[in-house]
């Protein structure tokens, strides 16, 4: 089964937020709402979206507050969309790491291409150049396919688990690198949730009994001990 992309929805205007809900579950995508912008910061590290659609005008706090705290961490893909439309409020949010800029009101298919296109750019924009031209990485017997979110070995799905899939995603996108516990950590589940790497580990065993032919001598993903991990790097 296709695993869906999580849109988190920050918008607090019930009609708008109830109108994109609609588009996007409509289209495939899995949504969830915040109303404010203590709700979505919450959200942002506990429900790890795919990608945030984020108006600016929040009850307590402006949106571009809840981007800029979000880029000193993590490189989520945030669609701004807002009533806002004068150009310093445009050059603003994109300066501050926003992927773009919907202004009210917009159509259906403009919405989904601003989506489609801003998920995309998390892959075309990869240090991976593999990634960026096919969509999909391939190390020997293993591919991660990153348009329908699956691990394949010799061809057949290996079925991860969402938290297992991202892991090995990320891995693979800076594979050859070490990335050490802490910025997986942080990446993944936000930076609520410390500095404890028992989640990390837990997860990255299901994977080798996954994945490897013997999990206790890995043959994709290497242990740098004390450091992190590193997914073996296409000849």
């Amino acid at each position: 089964m296709k695993i869906r992309e999580k849109v988190l929805i920050v918008e607090d205007e019930h009609s708008i937020a109830r109108f994109i809900s609609t588009i996007l579950t409509s289209h495939g995508y899995e949504s969830l709402g915040a109303q404010t912008g203590a709700q979505a910061q919450s959200l942002i590290s506990s429900w790890c979206p795919d990608l945030v659609i984020l108006d600016l005008g929040l009850p307590d706090m402006d949106g571009m507050e809840i981007l800029k705290s979000l880029r000193t961490w993590s490189s989520l893909p945030v669609v701004v969309v807002s009533a806002r439309s004068h150009e310093r409020d445009k050059v603003t949010a994109l300066d501050l790491g926003a992927d773009d800029y919907l202004t009210k009101p917009f159509g259906t298919d403009e919405l989904l291409a601003r989506v489609r296109t801003a998920i995309r750019h998390t892959r075309t924009t990869s240090q991976n150049s593999e990634i960026a031209r096919t969509g999909s990485y391939t190390v020997d017997e293993l591919t991660i396919d990153y348009n329908k979110h699956q691990v394949l070995l010799r061809g057949e799905n290996v079925h991860l688990t969402l938290s297992e899939f991202r892991i090995v995603a990320l891995l693979g996108k800076y594979a050859g690198k070490v990335l050490t516990y802490d910025y997986l950590i942080k990446e993944l589940w936000g930076p609520r949730a410390g500095n404890d790497n028992q989640i990390l580990r837990v997860n990255m065993a299901n994977i080798r009994r996954k994945i490897e032919k013997n999990p206790a001598e890995p043959h994709y993903i290497f242990t740098e001990v004390g450091v992190g991990y590193r997914m073996v790097e296409s000849e």
